[in-house]
């Protein structure tokens, strides 16, 4: 007779469960969360006045005693349920600062908005996607390096040719420039703001003092990592008034004017690494290739969609170091693991170099080893000026309040709620991911169907 396997066990287990229903209600109310938060503890929610009980929870009555939520992990590779989740809200921030809603202004679409792209500059050739049957780099008297590699490359790389991105030469490669302007990629896209007011003010005949008191820029950025594991910055920028989103720019900001200072702006923008015996000082700037395009709203033929953008962002920000194949989804505490590292040679000599340098007493604050994991890119992926949108944790508020709608008092009693938690573990045991899995490519299947009938009664209205 075949032994059972450890997951045939556990599932057999788990479905004998008297509460295995309200466990399928539990991992299906968190969206099939593939590493949820065990949580025990209760909820007790009583009138002030009267001291009546109006709600009470308590795990002891849920499997296991413990209520799971989800892990909110952003990153797709971590759990595609909660990323999806992130994405949504991600959307929906970026797009009311394009279009309004969300305690924004329904006319800051009418505002001058550009999206940016920034990258960072040259740190040695490497071999390139190429279209329309080109080559890489068809240079056949470009030479060799000082090391004895060719200077050229007759090859035509597709976007998943294992070369693209990767170093002709890793010797004549600058590795530590690479990791010391992602160190401080922060500081360059401030110098940039900073630069943007001056260039405006410049432009327009006024001290730099006197702009902000008509005029305040507002962003949204997301950095996204290169095949040449370099990251450049996609930034959503806006012209407010002064107090913000409630307030028009002055008639003068146009798209026009703000696309030839963001240009400058950027050119201008240069920053020294502080002395090192070892490395010297670096100078960084950002990269020659700028792109600025105006946004449209609705209707029209100029500029990029808002949608499109705020999909495009929403849709990256869920991409972790793995994705990409630009580094880790967790921090390096041992060399040991750079070098069993599944990434590629290029992004392990980065990696290698952020624990090399950061053994450096001069660069100690910029924490290199703690961040070789994502090359010394110290930044969150997706950041935003305070008066650009709403925020997360005002998206999140907003949902979980629609979800409890209907279980709170009807009348406008004062209430107290008298709540005790505690964290008890996280994950799932091998056949519940399997079934978990299951629920969320169900949900997720759901989603799409809703989406498509939407879609096909809005074709069908002559929406």
């Amino acid at each position: 007779m075949r032994q059972l396997s450890e997951v045939d066990q556990d599932l057999i287990h788990l479905v004998q469960d008297p509460r295995f229903t309200r466990w399928i209600e539990q991992i299906t109310a968190t969206g099939g969360c593939a590493h949820p938060i065990h949580l025990t503890g209760s909820t007790t929610t009583r009138d002030t006045e009267t001291g009546e009980i109006s709600h009470h929870y308590d795990t002891r009555n849920e499997p296991g005693e413990r209520l799971l939520i989800r892990c909110r992990n952003r990153r797709q590779t971590v759990c595609a349920p909660c990323s999806r989740l992130h994405a949504g809200d991600t959307f929906h921030l970026v797009r009311a600062g394009l279009v309004g809603g969300k305690t924004i202004p329904a006319d800051v679409r009418e505002r001058p908005r550009l999206f940016l792209t920034l990258t960072a500059p040259g740190f040695g050739p490497v071999h390139h996607i190429t279209a329309d049957g080109r080559r890489c780099r068809p240079r056949r008297d470009a030479g060799q390096c000082e090391h004895g590699r060719p200077l050229g490359c007759p090859a035509v790389h597709e976007a998943d040719d294992p070369l693209t991105g990767q170093p002709l030469c890793p010797d004549c490669y600058d590795y530590p420039a690479h990791v010391l302007w992602h160190a401080h990629a922060g500081r360059l896209w401030k110098a940039f703001t900073d630069n943007l007011y001056n260039h405006l003010a410049a432009r327009v005949g006024r001290t730099r003092t006197g702009l902000r008191r008509s005029l305040r820029i507002s962003y949204a950025k997301v950095a996204e990592y290169q095949k040449r594991a370099a990251v450049h910055i996609h930034a959503v920028v806006r012209l407010d008034g002064a107090r913000g989103p409630d307030d028009p720019p002055p008639a003068w900001a146009t798209a026009n004017v703000l696309t030839a200072v963001v240009r400058t702006a950027a050119a201008a923008v240069r920053l020294r690494t502080p002395y090192s015996a070892a490395l010297g000082e670096h100078e960084l700037r950002w990269g020659s290739e700028l792109d600025a395009r105006p946004l449209r709203a609705f209707g029209g033929s100029e500029g990029l969609a808002d949608d499109a953008v705020a999909a495009y962002v929403a849709k990256y920000v869920t991409k972790g170091a793995t994705d990409t194949g630009a580094g880790l989804d967790h921090q390096i505490t041992n060399p040991d693991h750079i070098t069993a590292a599944p990434v590629s040679a290029h992004v392990r000599a980065l990696m290698g170099t952020c624990w090399r340098l950061g053994d450096l007493a001069e660069l100690e604050p910029l924490r290199l080893r703690a961040w070789a994991h994502t090359l010394g890119y110290r930044g969150h992926l997706l950041t935003k000026s305070h008066a650009y949108s709403t925020t997360y944790t005002a998206l999140r508020a907003e949902r979980a309040d629609h979800q409890s709608r209907g279980t709170q008092p009807a009348d406008e009693a004062v209430v107290l709620t008298d709540a005790h938690w505690r964290y008890v573990g996280s994950g799932h045991t091998p056949a519940a991911a399997l079934l978990a899995a299951g629920i969320a490519e169900d949900l997720a299947r759901n989603r799409e169907i809703a989406q498509e009938e939407v879609a096909y009664n809005g074709v069908m209205s002559g929406d």
